[in-house]
């Protein structure tokens, strides 16, 4: 399985420094920065900033960040996690990733999505009845705009285009471009009609339960006449060096954004069972290094897929941990995962 490819995703959630104090945002920031390139000095394939706007995140604009890391990193490839492409312009959103390709010498990649959180609609005015139709529209235009052609466009919810050639051209001649699926059947599909990589949001319960989703991923590709590309999975999890002290820094804070979002979306407060339960048997994957390394080959092989992307951030974790988790991934999970699915061949 040497040709798996492991990922690392953030948020850019605000993390503690050493004393238990909230970094500001800017401060949030560089930290990515920082873990962005020890993950490149290490090996880790991949590096995702995701889209928010909310106070606890720090990254809204995830290209620009990108950015910055490209400049100062030299082989991991820099990729959003998601954008959310209902809330943005396709031509714009085109052209930032291609600039980022450009500063990192081809290593960028853009994952689209419709946005698991809504806060961007009202910031950047649209309307939340049009959820669905924004983005159904938006993908159809952003994946002409992947031919890097001449564009002739229309659509209800965007200003037409006429032969609108868009700049910059990638030196490849084509942007890699992934869809984040949290679930949905007709994303799924929609993924396949486009003969783009889809990459699942396996955020809760046993990883095994989204198999149905690839096969309808690959039926639906067959159908269609397109690529049905490896599939990817994102998930939740955090390494320390024994499994106790990855599961009690991880849990208190992990807690309180767990709860803070489910104040809004009408979930009970998360109990302690439920997270041991969710390590033990669904989709967190916390531990020491072997612990999470056995986990994640479980569900690889289950799965069938071929890229894993590690979400190493969920809550105010202190920067020092979240160092150490990148330090661990890259030198002892990795190594590991790849170990074990060689012995199961």
């Amino acid at each position: 399985m040497s040709d798996l490819v492991f990922g690392l995703d953030t948020f850019g959630d605000v993390p503690e420094d050493d004393d238990g104090r909230p970094m500001s945002h800017a401060q949030a920031i560089r930290q990515v920065v920082e873990e962005a390139v020890l993950a490149d000095e290490i090996g880790v394939d991949v590096i995702a900033l995701g889209e928010h706007h909310r106070p606890e995140y720090s990254i809204s604009s995830p290209e620009t960040v990108l950015a910055g890391i490209a400049t100062r990193t030299s082989r991991i490839h820099l990729s959003s996690g998601v954008t959310v492409l209902s809330s943005d312009d396709p031509v714009r959103v085109f052209q930032r990733f291609a600039t980022v390709d450009a500063l990192s010498n081809g290593r960028a990649e853009v994952i689209l999505g419709r946005g698991s959180f809504t806060e961007s609609f009202p910031l950047f005015g649209y309307d939340l009845a049009d959820y669905d139709k924004l983005f159904e529209e938006k993908i159809e235009l952003f994946a002409r705009l992947l031919d890097e052609k001449p564009v002739t466009w229309s659509g209800t919810l965007r200003p037409a285009l006429e032969d609108a050639d868009v700049y910059p051209k990638t030196e490849s001649g084509r942007l890699t471009t992934w869809v984040g699926v949290g679930g949905s059947p007709q994303s799924v599909v929609r993924t396949a009609h486009y003969g783009l990589p889809l990459m699942l949001a396996i955020i809760g319960g046993p990883p095994k339960r989204f198999a149905p989703y690839l096969d309808l991923y690959r039926g639906a590709a067959a159908e269609f006449g397109t690529t049905a590309h490896p599939v990817g999975m994102h998930s939740p999890g955090f390494v320390a060096d024994t499994d106790e002290q990855a599961r009690e820094v991880f849990w208190p804070r992990y807690r309180v954004i767990r709860d803070r979002i489910g104040r809004q979306r009408g979930w009970p407060p998360i109990r302690r069972e439920e997270y041991d339960a969710e390590i033990e048997h669904g989709s967190l994957y916390i531990g020491s290094p072997e612990t999470v390394a056995r986990k994640i080959a479980r569900a690889v092989t289950d799965l069938g897929v071929g890229r894993f992307d590690m979400i190493y951030s969920s809550g105010s974790q202190p920067a020092s941990a979240r160092l150490r988790v990148v330090e661990l991934y890259g030198t002892k999970v990795i190594p590991m995962v790849r170990d074990i699915l060689s012995e199961e061949k």
